[in-house]
């Protein structure tokens, strides 16, 4: 959009995540104070804000210097909007009056105003009985709308009145619009917009109605009973009440322009037999899971672990979170359990490897989102750009099927939060070098950490990877090599695929690579500590001793140590005490001897050694 002198590009866009740009380029509002100043500014859309309603949205108690807090801000934005701008100037863009501060822009400025500018038209022609072209105006502005007025991350306990007014404005152009797009048979036109209008709204049965109609006259009748049960859900835990008499005739006429015969008003705990059976008819069946092993050597228990129902009734929606360090056969084991459970989960198997220790960075939910939403059959069109919008429609499209996600190789808890399921019927797998608590205590979720193979599984791993007998010639060359790679199963793997021996290749290349995935996201300091804890003599290292390695208090120990615990590359086998594995520590010995000077070595171990001569710790590691 153009400014009418010609001499700037200046866009300013309030509908949804607030975003200035000049020339194509998208600039920094500013502070957290700033962009809400310029947010107001920009929702009151040529109208004066009161000084006083701005001191009120930027504090719950005002400093006596909040006037001239605000004055800076207000400077500061005209300098943003003109870089030229000399000192002390008022410039084009804000004006200032006794009352307040006003923004001076057009409809070639400002998303809003452009948005009511297309309205009007709309409505004028809509009077003159020109249906076709208002709707083509309604349709040109809806886009506008991006998501929720001003919203801000850091706002989102401290929302002017102003932005749920604009947000009204753009529901009820969604609705006008949807009520035309009937008329004109051209729903499919609407339909983005109303899905960003019952996420804002979650409980409005009349919008949910609508959004129910819509979706039947474009075709979808299976995402729109998995919308009526997600409202009905919601309406059931969130108010107590159950669906009103508009939205279960919404969900009648679905069910007859599905086939589906029932009762209208069933709700998801009642919903008739067939709607589930047709839902599953009309989208794809995914079967995402990697390649299986045919065997998966030294997990029988947890498999079994794995295999057992959940703990709950009938409507728990079962998830195992799988963790251990790094080549301890975290994935392997979870796309071997994936397969054998995949017959109880007919409608389909998803897969997304989040990369959640990757040195190019883990795999954004979004997109992890977009390929499930892909794979069970949504279009591109159909797949909406705000994160919490895909979560919606994710568990829309699973509601009432039976699907099995595995979400392998997560960073933490978050990464893999936003994929779960929002209803019973599909189960979840979750992989992670770290301890998953978070999943357990928020979700339900059942813990298992896998630990090395005992040396009698090593063998047979080896062997039965490297094809070698079991003959006492055959056995000394596998016994060697499961000494050597301590139980871990990825370096066992790597050792059998190079048929015996050598072993050095094999760790040189896989197993280096695994460990140095979580080397790269630690901290400087845990990255360190890491390179340091090799000068410690024997398994095992208590919190004091930490500290005197690094030369600091024992209170700052625990930032780093709990970087690595959750990285897997320590353990805490005894409360208080800390290891890691063999091929952990001679990696981390190798990164020391790399990185860290001779000098500082010494200095660390004299500090260690020091720590150990204390009277009550002598002959005590």
């Amino acid at each position: 959009m153009t400014v009418d002198d010609g001499e700037t590009d200046l866009w300013l866009e309030v509908m949804g995540p607030l975003r200035v740009r000049r020339s194509g380029v998208e600039l920094d509002p500013g502070p957290r104070q700033q962009r809400l100043v310029v947010a107001l500014l920009l929702a009151h859309a040529g109208r004066t804000v009161p000084v006083g309603e701005i001191v009120d949205a930027l504090w719950e108690d005002p400093p006596a210097h909040a006037v001239n807090v605000v004055q800076r801000h207000i400077g500061g934005l005209r300098r943003l909007l003109e870089p030229d701008l000399a000192a002390r100037s008022t410039g084009r863009w804000i004006a200032s009056d006794p009352a307040g501060y006003r923004l001076l822009a057009t409809a070639e400025h400002l998303d809003l105003l452009r948005f009511r500018a297309l309205v009007r038209r709309g409505v004028a022609a809509e009077r003159a009985g020109h249906v076709e072209e208002a709707l083509s105006h309604y349709v040109e502005a809806l886009p506008l709308w991006r998501g929720a007025c001003g919203s801000m991350p850091e706002l989102a306990s401290q929302q002017p009145a102003i932005f749920g007014a604009v947000d009204r404005e753009c529901v009820d152009l969604v609705r006008r619009t949807a009520d035309l797009a009937h008329r004109g048979c051209a729903v499919r036109l609407v339909l983005p917009a109303l899905r960003r209008a019952t996420e804002l709204h979650p409980l409005d049965e009349a919008l949910h109605a609508q959004f129910l109609a819509t979706l039947s006259a474009d075709g979808k009748q299976a995402e729109a009973i998995a919308v009526y049960q997600d409202i009905c859900r919601r309406l059931a835990e969130d108010l107590d009440v159950g669906p009103g008499a508009q939205l279960r005739q919404a969900y009648a006429k679905v069910l007859r322009a599905d086939g589906t015969h029932g009762l209208p008003g069933a709700g998801p705990r009642h919903r008739p037999r067939d709607a589930a059976t047709t839902r599953a008819r009309a989208l794809p069946v995914p079967t995402q899971l990697p390649q299986d092993l045919p065997r998966v050597v030294g997990r029988d228990e947890e498999l079994r672990r794995g295999l057992d129902g959940p703990d709950g009734g009938p409507a728990t929606m079962p998830i195992l979170a799988v963790d251990g360090q790094p080549g301890v056969g975290k994935t392997t084991y979870a796309v071997h359990l994936a397969h054998r459970l995949s017959a109880a989960y007919p409608d389909g198997q998803l897969y997304v490897d989040m990369r959640g220790f990757a040195p190019d960075g883990p795999t954004d939910p979004g997109d992890a989102l977009r390929g499930f939403l892909t794979a069970l059959g949504l279009s591109d069109a159909e797949i909406p750009a705000a994160l919490q919008a895909r979560i919606g429609l994710y568990r829309s499209a699973l509601a009432g099927r039976r699907v099995l996600v595995l979400v392998d190789n997560v960073r933490d808890a978050e990464q893999a939060r936003h994929l779960l399921p929002g209803a019973p019927g599909c189960a979840v797998v979750v992989t992670g070098r770290g301890r998953l608590t978070a999943l357990a205590t928020g979700f339900g979720a059942r813990l298992v950490t896998l630990d090395v193979l005992s040396p009698a599984q090593s063998r047979e791993l080896v062997a039965s990877r490297a094809g070698v007998a079991r003959t006492p010639a055959g056995r000394y060359p596998v016994d060697q090599v499961a000494q050597r790679c301590g139980g871990l199963p990825l370096a066992l793997a790597a050792v059998a695929a190079r048929a015996l021996p050598p072993a050095g290749d094999a760790l040189e290349s896989r197993v280096r690579t695994a460990f140095s995935w979580s080397y790269r996201v630690l901290s400087p300091r845990a990255r360190r500590l890491f390179r340091l804890l090799p000068l410690h003599p024997g398994p095992g290292i208590a919190a004091p001793a930490v500290a005197c390695l690094l030369g600091v208090s024992v209170a700052e120990t625990r930032a780093p140590i709990g970087e690595l615990v959750r990285a897997g590359l320590l353990v805490e086998r005894v409360a208080g005490r800390y290891d890691s594995h063999d091929l952990i520590r001679a990696y981390a010995h190798e990164l020391s001897v790399e990185a860290e000077p001779e000098a500082v070595r010494r200095e660390a171990a004299g500090r260690l050694a020091g720590h150990y001569r204390q009277p009550d710790l002598v002959g005590r590691r």
